[in-house]
This record gives C-alpha cells, sequence and structure tokens, in this order.
C-alpha cells in the first residue's frame, strides 16, 4: 500500500495499514449468554442442500472433480474472507483526486484487506475466467458455468460487494467473446483472463444515468468519431468497480437514432496503449447503504477514447448478454445470503436459553426459523437448476436456452426480494446484537437491499418475465415441459403430485393472461411471484423425491404449496400435527426421516 493509502486509513481503522489483518475468527462457541454465530464453519461442508442440488444438475464426474474446490472455498468463506469482509465493510474505498504534488491522481485506495479478497477471488479461485478458459482446477477445458456459481453462492455468503467485481469481469469478457472484433479481442482477452493480479485487467459496465436508469433509451452519452477514433463525452450517474480496466459502456452515436435502437457499444480503456490515463474522471465515490467494500462512484466522460463492440445498432443486445449473468448471479448471492442467514439463525437457536428453554423449542421462534429456511431452499434449487442448463445454452440447444430465457429473471426477481426478508428476519432471532456491526447481521441487512436494484428492479425483472420471456420469446412452454417431466419422473404419492400439477398449471395459466393482456401490467410481479413459487414447489419436489438418503426437500415443497402458492383463510388456524412434524424433520438435527416418513407427511391432513 502507497503511503498516502496508509494516511488515509490511519484515521479511519483500528487495524494498522500495512500489515496484514488479523488471522481468521476461530470457530464459534457459546460465551456465557451470547450465542455464537458462524465464525469458522465450513460452509461448503454443513450445506448439505447445496450436496442435494449439485447431485442432481451437475454430472457425477464433474461433482467428485470440484467437491474438494468447493469444500476449500467452503472453508475460506467461513474463516478467512469472513474476516476479511468484516474489516472492509468498516474501511470502504476512499477517492484520493490528487497527489501531494497537485498532479491529477483519480485513484481509489483501498485497504489491505480488500487486495487480499481480491487475490482470493480471482487468482485463487479465478472465478472470472474459469468458465473461459482452460488448465484451472485440474482441468484440460473450461470449467462447467454450474461450477462457477457454486463458487459465487459460498463466496457471497461472506463477501457480496466483491462478487460484483468477479462477476461483472467474468460478464465483459463473455460479451467480448461474442460480439468484439478479433482485433479487439487480441488486444484485451489475454489480459482479462490472466490470474495474476499484476497483470490483470478487470472489467466492469457503466449504463446508467441521471437521464434513465432503467429506461437505458434516453441515455444521453455521446459518442463521436473524432479523426477515426471513437470518443465519448456524457456522465455516468452508477458506475460501480469504477477503476476497473475494461468498461463495457452505452452510448448514442452522433447521428444515429433515437430510443434503444440508436445505442451502441463500447470498451472503454482505463489506460491507453502508449499507458497514458484515458479522458474520464472520478467525481466521487457514492455513499452507499451497504456493499461498502465496492466502490460505485460517478464518472465524467470528457472525449475518453473508446472501442466500438460489434455493431453500432445492437449495443444494448449486447450489454444484456452481460446483464442477464450478472442477474443470474444475483440469484446466486440471494440464495448464499439467506443460506448464511439460516446457519446464523440456527446457531442463535440451538445455542441460546430464553424462558426456561432452548430457543429452538419455542414454537414461534421456530416458526420464524422456517420463514428463513423456506425461501433459501427456494432460491438454491432454482438458481442451481439455471446453473446446471447454461452450458447446454452456451452449446446451442434452444431447450437449454428459453429455460435459461425465463428462469434468470424470475429467480432474480424473487430470491432478491426474499433475501431481504430474510436477513431481517435472521436479524430479529440474533436479537439486539444483530443490531450491533460487530455481527455480520448489520450487513448482511445492507447488503442485502441492493440485489433489487442492481440490474433492474423487481418490476423491471417482472416486466422482463411477462412480456419478453412469456410474452415474445415463448419460453414459458419450455419451462412447462421440463417441470411437468421432472414432476412426471419423481416417486410421490398421487395426492401431493395432484396438487403440484394444479398449482404449475394455474401459475402458467395465470401468467399467459397477463402477458397477453396489456392492461394487466400492474398483475406481472403477482404472476411472475406466482410461477416462481410453483416451479420452485417442483423442484424441491424433485429432488427430495431423488435423494433416498434425505428426503427433506419435499416437506419444503409441500409448505411452499401451503403457504406461497395455495390460497388460505388469514383468518383461521393453520398449525397442523403435520407441519409441526415437518418442523422437527427439518429443524432436529438428530432427524433424518426416511421417505416413506416424509410421503406420510405430505398426505397428511
Amino acid at each position: 500500500m502507497s503511503s498516502t493509502a496508509e494516511l488515509l486509513f490511519s484515521r479511519k481503522t483500528d487495524e494498522t495499514p500495512g500489515v496484514a489483518p488479523p488471522p481468521a475468527l476461530s470457530p464459534s462457541r457459546a460465551v456465557g449468554h451470547i450465542a455464537p454465530d458462524c465464525a469458522g464453519m465450513n460452509f461448503y461442508d454443513i450445506d448439505n442442500s447445496l450436496h442435494a442440488s449439485l447431485r442432481l444438475n451437475m454430472d457425477a464426474a464433474t461433482y467428485r472433480h470440484f467437491e474438494p474446490y468447493f469444500s476449500q472455498l467452503g472453508g475460506v468463506a467461513g474463516g478467512r474472507l469472513d474476516t476479511l469482509a468484516r474489516i472492509v465493510d468498516r474501511n470502504p474505498p476512499m477517492l484520493e483526486h490528487r497527489d501531494r504534488f497537485g498532479q491529477d491522481l483519480d485513484a481509489i485506495i483501498y485497504h489491505p484487506a480488500y487486495r487480499e479478497m481480491e487475490k482470493i477471488g480471482f487468482e485463487d479461485f479465478k472465478l472470472h475466467a474459469m468458465c473461459h478458459a482452460a488448465g484451472h482446477f485440474g482441468l484440460d477445458r473450461p470449467s462447467p458455468q454450474a461450477s462457477k456459481y457454486v463458487f459465487q453462492y459460498l463466496f457471497s455468503q461472506s463477501e457480496f460487494g466483491m462478487m460484483c467485481p468477479l462477476s461483472i469481469t467474468d460478464a465483459t469478457i463473455h460479451v467480448l467473446r461474442a460480439s468484439a472484433s478479433e482485433e479487439l479481442k487480441s488486444y484485451l482477452l489475454p489480459k482479462m483472463l490472466s490470474t495474476d493480479l499484476s497483470t490483470l485487467w478487470k472489467g466492469t459496465q457503466f449504463m446508467t444515468e441521471r437521464a434513465g436508469g432503467s429506461d437505458v433509451g434516453s441515455l444521453e452519452t455521446t459518442a463521436r468519431l473524432e479523426q477515426g477514433v471513437w470518443r465519448l463525452y456524457g456522465d455516468k450517474w452508477f458506475a460501480s468497480h469504477t477503476d476497473a480496466h475494461v468498461a463495457l459502456i452505452l452510448a448514442r452515436p452522433e447521428g444515429a437514432r433515437g430510443g434503444t435502437g440508436g445505442i451502441a457499444l463500447f470498451a472503454l480503456p482505463r489506460y491507453l496503449p502508449d499507458g497514458s490515463r484515458n479522458k474520464y474522471r472520478i467525481v466521487r465515490i457514492k455513499d452507499k447503504m451497504g456493499t461498502k467494500s465496492l466502490a460505485t462512484c460517478e464518472i465524467v466522460l470528457e472525449g475518453a477514447e473508446a472501442y466500438l463492440v460489434g455493431d453500432a445498432g445492437q449495443g444494448l443486445k449486447q450489454m444484456m448478454e452481460q446483464v442477464n449473468m450478472s442477474r443470474l448471479s444475483h440469484g446466486v448471492r440471494a440464495a448464499g445470503m439467506m443460506r448464511r442467514c439460516l446457519h446464523e439463525s440456527l446457531q442463535v437457536a440451538r445455542n441460546r436459553d430464553a424462558f426456561g428453554d432452548r430457543l429452538i423449542r419455542h414454537p414461534l421462534l421456530r416458526r420464524q426459523v422456517m420463514k428463513i429456511l423456506v425461501p433459501a431452499e427456494q432460491a438454491l434449487s432454482l438458481s442451481m437448476l439455471a446453473a446446471g442448463y447454461m452450458d447446454r445454452a452456451r452449446a446451442g440447444s434452444n431447450e437449454a436456452s428459453q429455460v435459461i430465457r425465463i428462469l434468470t429473471p424470475l429467480v432474480k426477481f424473487r430470491a432478491c426480494r426474499d433475501a431481504i426478508s430474510a436477513t431481517r428476519a435472521a436479524m430479529e432471532t440474533r436479537g439486539g446484537n444483530g443490531y450491533i456491526e460487530e455481527w455480520v447481521n448489520a450487513k448482511l441487512v445492507r447488503d442485502s437491499h441492493i440485489g433489487v436494484l442492481w440490474e433492474g428492479t423487481s418490476n423491471i425483472n417482472a416486466i422482463d418475465v411477462v412480456r419478453r420471456a412469456v410474452s415474445k420469446a415463448k419460453a414459458h412452454d419450455i419451462l412447462y415441459a421440463v417441470l411437468n417431466g421432472k414432476l412426471g419422473e419423481s416417486d410421490l404419492p398421487d395426492a401431493f403430485r395432484r396438487r403440484l400439477a394444479t398449482a404449475l398449471d394455474k401459475s402458467f395459466r395465470f401468467i399467459v393472461q397477463v402477458a397477453g393482456d396489456p392492461a394487466r401490467e400492474h398483475m406481472a410481479r403477482q404472476a411472475a411471484s406466482g410461477l416462481y413459487n410453483a416451479a420452485s414447489a417442483v423442484v424441491l419436489a424433485w429432488e427430495g423425491a431423488h435423494d433416498r438418503g434425505d428426503a427433506r426437500k419435499l416437506l419444503v415443497s409441500r409448505l411452499v404449496l401451503e403457504h406461497r402458492v395455495e390460497a388460505a383463510d388469514p383468518l383461521a388456524p393453520a398449525d397442523g400435527d403435520w407441519e409441526r412434524e415437518a418442523y422437527a424433520m427439518l429443524l432436529d438435527r438428530d432427524r433424518c426421516p426416511s421417505l416413506g416418513e416424509v410421503n406420510l407427511l405430505l398426505v397428511a391432513g
């Protein structure tokens, strides 16, 4: 770290600048009356739900090959990464406009803990490059997409902000490979595929402006062709990972028509081939509610040199490739955050006494934990299903492409909304300590909210599902066939199978009705939520029916039907014996029921 950085951080932090942060937290245990947290746990090894999903959504050989790496990152996420994330959350990046000689510097200064997190993500686990190049993790081919999303799921349980640079660099590489000229690819991709931080060029995207966030067609950034060089002029209002080496950026070439059809995509380098800085300024770092580790800034483009990517009229379409990859990543991150919330809540519930008994044995607390467990399981199952289709879609499978087309905005829409409720419930489970910044709960609450903003709000993603995936692409037809196929191959009691089939049929009929009538746009979120819940109930049932060692996901499937799909009288008691027994099987660690026991509960009154 530079001397300037040392001076800056010496004003803000208890950790000594320039010195390695303290070692990872030791495994937690109750101290006095204070319940432990998850410090020291291996987030992969303790996640039986993830294991079950991967056995079905990843081929057996790939799963066996990657499992040691998953476990390795699970240990890092529960240990060193968790420690670093807490340090960086208290010591966010700072912007230094000039050096002591008065020369423009425009540099973002990071705490050493941030740089170590970069090393874990970019060098140790190669999340940005693993699916684009051979030679990583002992493979003579690029890694499967599903393995990358498992890494993201584990990583985000400790650190959300760093997932932006990791995911967006991966997505930037994908867009450049798909759309850039051979000359541009040969210049940028070797640098971006490096796994050595000293030579790596990281990627990002700059899209949002004051004039338009989701309304991309109203952007005002202009591109001028000056002496054979494209130069960009304008402002970008939210530019995350601002000091990345390459930014994909949308601008309207002078003379191009209005709306989205006149927008072009450019690759904006931070540094020019002669080593000089490009002509854009970082105006300030946003003071955000969460994701404190990540520098999100405003920038001013002052004739910055950029390279046109693909056809000038296809800019938004090309950028959406990157956006859609980031949307699935957001769904996976939301699933990871909810899993962390579940682990944290169980740590409290199983280790703290109140009112003469362990918290886990109090009925109302059990119900609160279940309100975290159910959406966490839904998000995991649907995001891993989507991840399992990614490579087939990239290989040209129309079926897989259609499944991804509808599942991506669907998972992003609902899982990110559920994560907000889950983080709040986990904070409440820990009680007052959950409101204190020394514990992870406050960070989880703050970070969870960005998922409903980045890469489109809930409204935008719901409309994408209804208007585009359903109305235009007809992707729901293939998803319906896929889900019915999974229902047909699952060994289920007939009565429960019929309930699932009915829920599935109703959800698809409803979303088709909404998609076919512009006057029903106000129902888009309701229709998307219904489809998400019905689809997740089917996938959870499929997973539970195929896991002969632990069929408890079948119980989650019924809970989704009972509480998130089927209409219920809010003033009628809903505490049947079956649900109390289901809670016992799901929350009490000594209960691992057989498929037969679970099947009895699926049809119990």
